[in-house]
């Protein structure tokens, strides 16, 4: 970064127009990291600019691999000389994307470090997941102060079983499986959109993964993989909730194109009983196979709060990652709304960062938060959360406010939104970015 970056908001201005989904932070960087099982030529399409995506293209060229733009392409050429000595901690400690290399990386090593992740704060993170997952394949990840200390002494195939549904545990369990010959079982994996992108994705390697879109994964792994592939990156839900968000935020009617609708039905369920008046056509499959499109149009509405708690679950439920935005939706619903945030031990507390918009929060716990409406929201100046969802549920809440608001260095979100200053500017949007 060339100093802080800020966004200046003039707010309450109603959008219009359309909006295309943007490709999927969380599927690129999984993507990122799969290339390492590849002794062939990676070309992937459609990447996303981001910081996070920056981040980990500095950690795979430091350690000896080539990656190249061109366009909206990543080239990502492997090296034999792979030398996870050298990474780049200073990139590796800014993303918890990194871990998502060990799966790969006990493929080329039987033991090596790697830095410590980072990313978002929210609270504990354990990565007991992961851990438990990879030990069933003979992996030892030990935990010490800045780094993990990965190790074995040979990789054999076996059934796992996720404590949770994690989206990284159940990704790394996948690398792991992809190269080890056999068969592989991965139970009450997660399903999520960004784990059925790396299936689409190891399976044009040649891996037979049976179970993609369920919780029970079968994976029969290919000793070597060494192809030249080229695989686009598919549409980010989190983004097109974003949109709709916005337009509810500020009274708009919006067409958000190309949403990955079976990761935002629950979603569009509770809006709906919460009054929202859309409609959904549909646009196709993205390029991937797998993940079916949608158009959806939001018109404006007179929202009711929902009359039961609001929580996240493993998909098919609501999305972990969409759940902050019903926060700012909340404030513009007449009645209470009670959020439970109970993955994350800290995040519901950002949430109250809203009261300085002037909405109305009661936070009963780190976890669970009640939120008044229908409520006028107004500018203020804010400083961004640290984690990347609580910090677009404030943009958003600015875009709603009347007056003049600023929301002052915005790393967090440029983790994980490309363009979002130019987009929103598209839709008649009076935002400015100023570095300083």
């Amino acid at each position: 970064m060339q100093g802080e970056m800020n966004f200046v908001i003039d707010g309450g201005r109603p959008l219009s127009g359309t909006v295309e989904t943007s490709r999927s932070k969380n599927g690129a960087v999984a993507l990122l990291a799969a290339s390492l099982l590849n002794k062939g030529r990676t070309t992937l399409h459609r990447v996303p600019k981001i910081e996070e995506v920056n981040r980990l293209i500095e950690v795979l060229r430091s350690i000896g691999v080539g990656v190249e733009w061109e366009g909206s392409s990543l080239v990502i050429t492997p090296s034999e000389k792979i030398d996870v000595g050298l990474i780049d901690r200073a990139a590796a400690t800014k993303t918890r994307s990194i871990l998502m290399f060990i799966g790969p990386l006990i493929h080329l090593f039987n033991d090596f470090e790697l830095p410590q992740s980072g990313g978002c704060t929210l609270g504990l993170r354990s990565i007991r997941q992961h851990l438990w997952v990879l030990e069933k394949f003979g992996v030892t990840i030990e935990t010490l102060t800045d780094r993990y200390h990965i190790r074995h002494d040979g990789l054999k195939s076996a059934t796992a079983i996720l404590y949770e549904a994690s989206d990284t545990a159940t990704e790394n369990a996948l690398f792991a499986a992809a190269k080890i010959p056999g068969t592989s079982v991965i139970k009450y994996a997660s399903a999520n959109y960004q784990v059925q992108e790396v299936c689409g994705f190891l399976r044009a390697l040649g891996v037979k993964i049976g179970g993609v879109g369920t919780s029970t994964l079968t994976v029969t792994g290919v000793k070597d993989i060494n192809q030249d592939i080229a695989y686009s990156v598919a549409e980010d839900p989190t983004d097109s909730m974003f949109f709709i968000t916005a337009a509810i935020a500020t009274k708009s009617a919006l067409t958000i194109t190309k949403a990955p609708i079976e990761f935002l039905e629950v979603e569009l369920f509770v809006l709906e009983k919460m009054g929202l008046q859309f409609s959904v056509t549909d646009a196709g499959v993205s390029e991937n196979g797998i993940t079916k499109l949608a158009d959806i149009h939001i018109r404006p509405s007179e929202l009711v709060a929902f009359p039961e708690k609001i929580h996240a679950r493993p998909y098919p439920a609501l999305n972990i990652d969409n759940l902050p935005f019903f926060a700012v939706i909340a404030t513009q619903a007449q009645g209470t709304t009670l959020i439970h945030d109970w993955s994350y031990e800290k995040r519901a507390i950002y949430y109250t960062e809203l009261d300085r918009l002037g909405a109305i929060t009661n936070l009963h716990d780190p976890h669970r938060i009640s939120i008044e409406g229908r409520r006028e929201l107004k500018a203020a100046e804010v400083i961004c959360p640290p984690a990347l969802r609580p910090a677009t549920i404030i943009l958003v809440a600015m875009l709603g406010a009347k007056g003049r608001s600023m929301l002052r260095n915005v790393y967090s979100i440029n983790r994980g939104y490309e363009n979002i200053v130019r987009r929103l500017q598209e839709l008649g949007a009076s935002i400015e970015a100023h570095t300083g």
